[in-house]
């Protein structure tokens, strides 16, 4: 009698037991199968699978095709900075200008004397402590590409890369 008694035991303790792991089962297994399914969604193969992905147009995918940069140099230029009064001071400047596309070094070649008049004409309104730091470089970047794109158009320039740039 006494293995019956602990077999009706065992029985009630899976009863019991049991319940709170079909519980955790019930409850698992959705939110798994949402997740897995989340992840799918979001990482595009979820909605190719059920044909809602559509192809990319011939322009987007030839715009997000890497393209090498176009460089172009610019001649040293050397001049003296607005001091009011004060003792001179100058600047030396050798850069790079980073083009938007390679048939635009023609029309830059042919800008060139009037970007270097814009440039120059910049550098002597400022001041020495307005090329301190690198905010001082930022503006002077920001400043030169507004002005040599407003000079060299329809060619664009996307950057100026400084290669020397020393305040004396």
């Amino acid at each position: 009698m006494s293995s019956a008694v602990a077999a009706n035991e065992t029985v009630a303790e899976v009863k019991t037991g049991g319940g709170g792991r079909r519980k955790l089962i019930l409850l698992a297994v959705p939110l798994l199968l949402a997740v897995i399914g989340a992840g799918l969604w979001f990482s595009g193969i979820l909605p190719r699978l059920l044909g809602g992905h559509h192809e990319a147009p011939a322009a987007a995918t030839k715009a997000a095709e890497l393209v090498a940069p176009v460089y172009t140099d610019v001649p040293e230029i050397i001049t003296n900075l607005d001091t009011g009064g004060r003792r001179q001071s100058y600047v030396k400047l050798k850069a790079r200008l980073e083009l938007a596309k390679a048939g635009d070094q023609a029309v830059i070649a042919a800008a060139m004397p009037r970007i270097l008049d814009v440039f120059q004409t910049y550098l002597r309104e400022m001041h020495p402590d307005e090329l301190r730091g690198s905010s001082g470089t930022y503006r002077l970047r920001e400043e030169m590409i507004a002005r040599a794109n407003l000079v060299a158009q329809p060619a664009r320039i996307v950057d100026i890369l400084f290669e020397e740039l020393l305040v004396q």
